[in-house]
């Protein structure tokens, strides 16, 4: 018999709630509720139950019925599935526990995104509402042989629709709703003679605010969008088809990338926030960069006057009095935010039929920029506390340190404080040169700002060519190959603040002083982790054999060969160098840049760092899948997953951190079973899972930067979906997941939240020359003897015992922290680097102390992968009640989706927990005779939930503070949409 399916990953496998009939190219039996469906997926078409593999699909009439608007909206519907934005502009869309956990510009995403087949990197798909779609796909599970380059946790496949021969079409929806949301969406589908057909649809949406800036009384986070779609199909025969694609979407408007900052406040301000629970209130701005190097306590050790410091590491901070609204859609900030994304892409497909084989070429080119910038603290916080400094300054600009002075000290103030000390305030603007506001490329305002900056320009293309057969016989086949090319030309990650911009002036101008150099300042004047040029070349090749044993039996047998080039040129700074005054072009042209090296684990200074790495590695699938009946289907399987390692990011200050991490392998054995009873009155998949993954790739903050390193897990789960249709009239959905993720290796890392490691017996160092933490701790358990030891080291430095330090800093004693804090170390304010030193030298007699640069390690095994809640459940439930004998419908429909806990760090803990939530969602859609119109009314979120569904731990230099990622507050609004 002919072999009429592909067996594998490409295909659909369960089609849910959906109110109309599911529309695709390929045949349509019944209805999507009836478990009989056959569409077409990337690669070939089958029956949906007849898939052994644990996939879902959604139709565009699913995707409206059930109020999935956004992909975020898939994870409430999806077993073991979930969805956040994440800190740097993007978001990591998780599937059985793996999501995207690596961070930086190398990483691969683990879960693969696709349009129409065709892989797409760092695409901004997601970032509009769905429209004109075929279906949207979601794959669950390692794709080891057929699909794009390699993701080890699934593949969403987005399905556009596709123009239809010899049929003029249109349709149009008009939409408001709260927050004053205004949304059109359109098609027109225009045959051009009998043969070729084009169509075009696009999505306008602009609403105002979901979050209120009380500071400003304005409100931020509004969304103003439109996208584009034109899509041509030619067939010249009856078995060849041409499919050509454009689209473009454009978004500028005042979207947050991060909801709120919450913090426990750490009293003591070495660690900004406490390691026990999530509050709503500020973090201790004593803990930042900004304050240890304007503190009277840093200058003091340069030798500089304490009167132009801003303030002390032991005496109030720039936050101490404010407050932070309990309401996460309510925020106090002076910065209003903007946001601006772009992303063109084409693509083509060839498809030809030459009998026993079938040929499909397709390919796509895609350009995406990127570039959003946010309030970095979300607090306004008291400039009065600047007031002596900047006095000083304004002094010293006018030769209160004499007039051989002025030059050096003139351009600082009249760039920061141009109108003088109780004047606007002047921060540098995020940009390119690296002059800021000592290149007039400045923002004033009242208050000291403190705002980031995201961006991104790459572009990429991918071809990709498969063979299949569809031989009579029990044998079949298909072989294919990817390349694919990316290409980054711009990735900057900022930190823009007023006290940076007051430091690199002022330490510039001492630093020149002392060196006998012409004025300048420390450049640059902002932090920027920048990747100047990244390059990843892939290709794959891949096959797979189908042998059918019988009617019933069957066996997928497959190989896919993975090979990954990347190199990347990258550099962070931060007053890393002298550049005078008055420059042009960019810092790096200053005459004082060979001070600066972007790359220390290289001999010489290199102006920034280049490296190199490449990856390969044989994957597949192996599948046995039986048909007990022609309804219900057994399978078993094993796959092997890969994504490939990158390269960590140069760090400032410079800590001991693997150059590049390893690529991430999953072995998966899945079991399921598929059944359809009581002609499609039930339908119901179970599947069962065990992964064993080695090398997954975790981030974590350090030195301000992202980095990645490797561990191994073992995750297990279990998946039930359900469609039952008591009445033809009713139609339940139902979706459970339990899932248990836990690291299986002994793994030693710092938590950034506790680098004492939980120790009593470790004192936690706050350095006071860059704001980062390190920690000595007793060889000897005692913490009497760690404590005194940094008592002593605190007595050298204040004596100015130490060399190249000068007396007079004043450092306290070691103090205790809050006993509810989860923290069981001491703390102080002092120098890491004079730790190192000292640890085996005045360490000595006090039985013995071992330097940490990064923290005590702690062993995480056992722990819970992060964004891996437990358990999900989803129910959906309509009803399709005729009025009258005019063909009309009233369709109302209700969900609930419930979401366990889960953790936002791999160190787990209570400040790390996700509490679980549920949402509820409510449509009533009034239908036309033939739907050639209808009208509805929608809810979605009825209970307004404020439901986390991210966290992101910034570094201990900015505050330790926690970024939280949470769910649209409650929409509501009316609809009414015509197609003819």
């Amino acid at each position: 018999m002919k072999f009429k399916a592909l067996i594998g990953t490409s295909i659909l496998a369960m089609a849910v709630a959906t109110p109309a009939a599911a529309q695709s190219s390929a045949e349509t039996e019944r209805d999507a509720f009836g478990g009989e469906i056959v569409v077409t997926a990337q690669r070939q078409s089958e029956r949906l139950q007849d898939v052994p593999i644990a996939v879902s699909a959604f139709s565009s009439e699913a995707l409206e019925a059930q109020q999935i608007k956004t992909p975020s909206d898939l994870q409430l519907t999806l077993p073991n599935v979930t969805f956040t934005k994440t800190n740097f502009t993007g978001a990591s869309f998780t599937i059985r526990g793996i999501g995207d956990l690596c961070v930086g510009t190398t990483c691969d995403s683990a879960t693969a995104i696709h349009l129409n087949g065709d892989p797409l990197f760092s695409t901004r798909l997601f970032e509009t509402e769905f429209y004109d779609l075929e279906r949207v796909e979601v794959l669950r599970g390692p794709q080891g042989t057929l699909f794009g380059r390699n993701a080890t946790s699934g593949v969403v496949n987005v399905i556009t629709a596709k123009p239809r021969l010899g049929t003029f079409q249109a349709a149009a929806e008009g939409e408001y709703g709260n927050y004053n949301s205004i949304k059109g969406k359109g098609m027109v589908n225009i045959p051009i003679g009998d043969n070729m057909a084009f169509r075009l649809a696009g999505i306008y949406l602009n609403r105002d605010g979901y979050t209120r800036n009380a500071f400003l009384n304005t409100r931020i986070d509004d969304r103003d969008l439109y996208s584009v779609r034109g899509s041509l199909r030619w067939e010249p025969s009856d078995d060849t088809t041409i499919d050509l694609m454009a689209s473009y979407f454009r978004e500028k408007d005042q979207r947050t990338r991060i909801q709120k900052q919450l913090c426990q406040r750490d009293p003591t301000g070495i660690l900004g926030c406490l390691n026990t629970r999530r509050d709503n209130a500020p973090f201790n701005g004593n803990a930042t960069f900004t304050a240890a190097l304007t503190s009277r306590e840093f200058l003091a050790i340069r030798g500089i006057p304490t009167a132009f410091a801003l303030g002390s590491l032991y005496g109030p901070d720039v936050y101490a009095n404010t407050t932070i609204p309990s309401d996460p859609r309510v925020v106090n900030t002076a910065y209003t935010p903007s946001y601006f994304t772009s992303e063109l892409t084409l693509q083509g497909q060839i498809d030809h039929n030459f009998g026993p084989v079938s040929l499909q070429v397709s390919g796509q080119y895609q350009k995406v920029k990127l570039d959003a910038s946010q309030d970095y603290n979300s607090n306004v916080g008291n400039r009065g506390l600047y007031a002596g400094g900047l006095a000083t300054l304004q002094a010293a600009a006018g030769g209160a340190l004499g007039a051989a002075l002025i030059p050096y000290f003139a351009p600082v103030a009249a760039a920061i404080i141009p109108n003088g000390p109780t004047g606007q305030l002047c921060t540098s603007l995020a940009e390119e040169s690296g002059f800021g506001a000592y290149g007039g490329k400045k923002i004033c305002s009242d208050q000291s700002l403190q705002f980031d900056r995201s961006n991104q320009y790459n572009s990429s293309w991918s071809a990709e060519a498969i063979l299949s057969s569809d031989l009579d016989g029990p044998f079949n086949f298909l072989v294919g190959g990817i390349y694919a090319d990316y290409h980054l030309t711009e990735n900057s990650y900022y930190v823009n603040a007023f006290p940076i911009d007051y430091l690199t002036g002022v330490l510039g101008a001492f630093t020149a002083v002392g060196g006998a150099l012409p004025p300048s300042f420390l450049a640059t004047p902002f932090f920027r982790n920048n990747t100047d040029d990244l390059k990843i070349k892939s290709y794959g090749l891949f096959g797979e054999a189908y042998v059918e044993f019988s009617d019933r039996l069957k066996l997928t047998a497959g190989l896919r060969y993975n090979n990954d080039k990347k190199a990347v040129r990258a550099r962070s700074t931060l007053a890393s160098f002298l550049a005078p005054h008055g420059g042009t072009g960019s810092v790096f042209d200053s005459p004082f840049v060979a001070t600066f090296d972007a790359d220390p684990g290289t001999p010489g200074n290199q102006i920034i760092q280049e490296r190199q790495v490449k990856f390969n590695k044989l994957t597949g699938r192996l599948v046995l899948d039986f048909k007990v009946t022609d309804d219900n289907l057994l399978y078993a399987s094993y796959s092997r997953g890969y994504k490939s390692g990158g390269i960590n990011p140069p760090l400032q200050p410079i800590f001991a951190v693997p150059e590049s991490f390893r690529p991430e392998q999953v072995d998966a054995f899945e079991i399921g079973s598929k059944n359809s009873f009581g002609n499609g009155a039930l339908q119901l998949n179970l599947t069962a899972f065990y992964y064993k993954y080695k090398d997954l790739q975790l981030s974590k903050i350090v030195a301000r930067t992202a980095v990645n390193d490797n561990v191994s897990a073992n995750i297990y789960g279990f998946e039930a979906e359900a469609l039952v249709r008591p009445d033809p009239a009713v139609v339940i959905n139902l979706g459970f997941s339990y899932l248990h993720s836990k690291v299986s290796e002994d793994k030693f890392t710092s938590n950034p939240r506790d680098f004492g490691g939980g120790r009593a017996d470790a004192v936690i160092i706050k350095d006071i020359t860059n704001a980062a933490n390190c920690a000595v701790a007793s060889r000897t358990g005692s913490a009497a003897a760690v404590n005194a030891y940094v008592n002593q080291v605190q007595s050298l430095i204040n004596g100015g015992l130490i060399p190249g330090v000068a007396a007079g800093a004043n450092l306290q004693p070691t103090t205790a922290f809050p006993s509810d804090g989860g923290i069981a170390s001491t703390g102080a304010f002092s120098i890491c680097s004079v730790m190192e030193a000292t640890a085996s030298t005045v360490g000595a007699a006090f039985g013995g102390i071992d330097y940490f640069s990064a923290g005590v390690p702690v062993n995480i095994k056992g722990n819970e992968l992060p964004q891996a809640p437990n358990y999900k459940f989803s129910a959906g439930v309509q009803y399709t009640a005729p009025l009258g004998g005019g063909g009309m419908t009233l369709v109302p429909r209700l969900d609930l989706a419930y979401t366990g806990e889960s953790y936002g760090s791999i160190f787990n803990g209570n400040v790390n927990r996700i509490k679980g939530y549920a949402q509820v969602n409510a449509q009533m859609q009034l239908n036309g005779p033939d739907d050639k119109w209808y009208v509805k009314g929608y809810i979605q979120n009825i209970f307004n939930s404020a439901s986390v569904t991210g966290l992101y731990i910034t570094d201990q230099s900015s505050g330790n503070y926690t970024n939280i990622f949470t769910l649209e507050p409650r929409r509501y609004g009316i609809a009414a949409g015509v197609k003819f």
